[in-house]
Parts: C-alpha cells; structure tokens; sequence
C-alpha cells in the first residue's frame, strides 16, 4: 500500500507541473524586463502543497523552477547579461521565487482558510525573491527619478499582485467545492 501511494503523489505531482508549465506558457499580460500575469500557472504547485505538506511542496516547486529555467533559457540568453548578473537572476528570479511556491500548504493543518492563506503567504515570499533580484541585479533598468527598492516593488507588485489575486480567488473557489476540499485535506 505505501509504494502505491507514493507511485500515485509521483504521478499526480508530476501532471501538476506539467499543468503548472502549460498554464505559464498562457500569457494573460507580459512585462516588458520579465514576469507576467498567467492564467493560474501557480495554482497547481500550490495544491500540491497544499495536498501532500510543505516539504513535498517545496521539492515539486524547486523541480517547477527547474522547469521554467529551461522554458525560458532561450529568452534569458538574449538579454545580454553578464554572468553575474545571469546568475543571480535564475537564483532569485527563478529558483528561491518558484521553488518558494511550495510554501502554500504551510497553514494547511487548520483547514481550508489556513490552507488558502498559506497561497499569499507563499506567493508574497517570491515577490519579495523577484523585489531583491530586481534591487541588485536588474537596478540598470531603473528609469532616471527613481529609486530601485521602489522602481523594484512597483514592476513586480505590477504582475505579482495580480496573479496572486487570482490565484487565491481561484484556490477558494477548488476548495469551495466539497469533494475538491475533502480530496485536498484529507491525509
């Protein structure tokens, strides 16, 4: 009984960041430097964390970032970085702020208000990932008059805000429905 349990979070975690990646892919808004409005590419790793803990919800998120490096590799060579700006950028921007998704289930144990409010929880948490790459890596951007902490919170509060709206919007309404609830808390 426990390997076919483990077989099933395998499978069923892995059509999740396949869904996630699809979701991402499906561009609502896109900003100019990077980051974009998705349609709900977060959700999925969020109920994955929310359906098997934090722990199993970080591993699946660090394997989304993974995803998402490679989905984006293309578009990040482009940009003409140097290296230590390269670096930094799939550190912050891509592996802390999406492995940090899998944050969501970290209220989950008391139930489904904990477990949709461990979503901004997480989600607040890759803001602030992107705000510090944006600060330190990407400040060459920062149009003249600005400062770059709040040139920073601004262009990814522009996208972030948005996507975690509806991403918790979209949570309460999966776990508004009662056998979607049952099937996502239960052990």
């Amino acid at each position: 009984m426990e390997q076919k349990s483990k077989t099933k979070r395998l499978v069923v975690s892995a059509i999740m960041i396949g869904l996630a990646a699809v979701l991402s892919m499906i561009k609502v808004w896109k900003m100019p430097l990077g980051g974009s409005i998705t349609l709900l590419s977060m959700l999925p790793i969020c109920m994955l964390s929310i359906k098997y803990g934090v722990k199993w919800g970080l591993f699946s998120a660090f394997v989304y970032a993974l995803v998402q490096i490679v989905l984006d590799l293309g578009e990040l060579m482009s940009w003409g970085m140097t290296f230590k700006i390269w670096i930094g950028c799939i550190v912050f921007d891509y592996l802390l702020a999406y492995t940090s998704i899998g944050l969501a289930g970290l209220f989950k144990s008391k139930g489904i208000g904990g477990s949709v409010g461990g979503i901004p929880v997480a989600l607040a948490v890759r803001f602030v990932c992107h705000v510090i790459s944006g600060t330190f890596f990407f400040d060459i951007w920062c149009p003249d008059g600005w400062s770059v902490i709040p040139y920073s919170i601004c262009y990814n509060g522009a996208y972030m805000l948005p996507e975690m709206i509806f991403t918790v919007i979209a949570s309460v309404i999966i776990l508004g429905v009662p056998q979607t609830r049952k099937l996502m808390l239960q052990k």
